[in-house]
C-alpha cells in the first residue's frame, strides 16, 4: 500500500506545518546543504511539494502522491510519479539521491536500498534525512502516532538502524550531522547543525555507494 492518501488529502496542512516551523525546517535545510552534492544531477525520493528540492537546487524528484507532485510540477520542478522501492529511473543514472523523511513511509525499506543503490552512479551519494526515533522529536511523534494524520502509519528510525541499512546495502557512511536541539516551538533562529549524532533530532547521513 502506497501511503500517499494522507497527503493528497491535507497538503494545506502539510505545508502549513513548515510555515509555522519557519526555523526548524530553515535549520533542516541548513544541515542538508551541508552534505548536499554541489554539482552532477541529483533526485529526491518523495519531492513532495519541492520544499526541499527546490531551494537545495534539485530540479527533478518522484513521488506518489499526485496532487502533491503537480505543486512541485507549479514550482518548476520535474516531479514524476515513483516509489522508492520501484525508481523511475534507469540504471546508474544519477549523481546523488536525496531523502527527506521518506525513509519512515516507505513499505520494505530494504527494496528501497537496492533501487537507490541501481539509480546511483559508481561511487554516487545518498543523503538520508530523517528525525532519529529515539530523539526528543521522534519520541513526541511515537507518542502521538496514532493522532497523526501524515505519521499514523509511519516507521521511525533510529539513526543506529539508519547506519546498518546502509552498511547491509553496501554503502559508506562518510559523514553525519544534526540539527534541531531542544523543543521545536522554542526554536526561533536558524540552529548551527553540528557533527554527530545524539543531541539534535534531526539527521542528516552522507553515504557513498561502494
Amino acid at each position: 500500500m502506497v501511503k500517499a492518501d494522507p497527503f493528497n488529502n491535507n497538503i494545506k496542512q502539510y505545508e502549513q506545518w513548515f510555515d509555522n516551523n519557519e526555523f526548524v525546517y530553515k535549520s533542516e535545510l541548513s544541515a542538508i546543504d551541508k552534505l548536499l552534492p554541489k554539482q552532477g544531477r541529483g533526485i529526491e525520493i518523495g519531492i513532495g511539494t519541492g520544499l526541499f528540492a527546490q531551494p537545495l537546487g534539485i530540479i527533478e524528484g518522484c513521488d506518489p502522491s499526485e496532487k502533491m507532485r503537480n505543486l512541485a510540477i507549479d514550482k518548476g520542478l520535474k516531479a514524476i510519479n515513483g516509489v522508492a522501492e520501484n525508481l523511475p529511473y534507469t540504471t546508474e543514472s544519477v549523481d546523488f539521491v536525496l531523502m527527506v523523511t521518506t525513509i519512515c513511509f516507505v513499505n520494505d525499506v530494504n527494496k528501497a536500498f537496492e533501487e537507490i543503490k541501481r539509480v546511483l552512479k559508481p561511487n554516487g551519494t545518498v543523503i538520508i534525512a530523517f528525525v532519529d526515533k529515539n530523539s526528543p522529536v521522534g519520541k513526541s511523534y511515537l507518542k502521538h502516532k496514532e493522532k497523526s494524520v501524515f505519521y499514523k502509519d509511519a516507521v521511525f528510525y533510529s539513526t543506529k538502524k539508519v547506519f546498518e541499512i546502509l552498511n547491509n546495502h553496501k554503502f559508506e557512511v562518510k559523514k553525519t550531522m544534526q540539527t534541531v536541539f531542544g523543543n521545536m516551538k522554542d526554536i526561533n533562529k536558524i540552529q548551527m547543525a553540528e557533527d554527530g549524532h545524539g543531541k539534535g533530532s534531526f539527521i542528516v547521513i552522507k553515504a557513498i555507494k561502494q
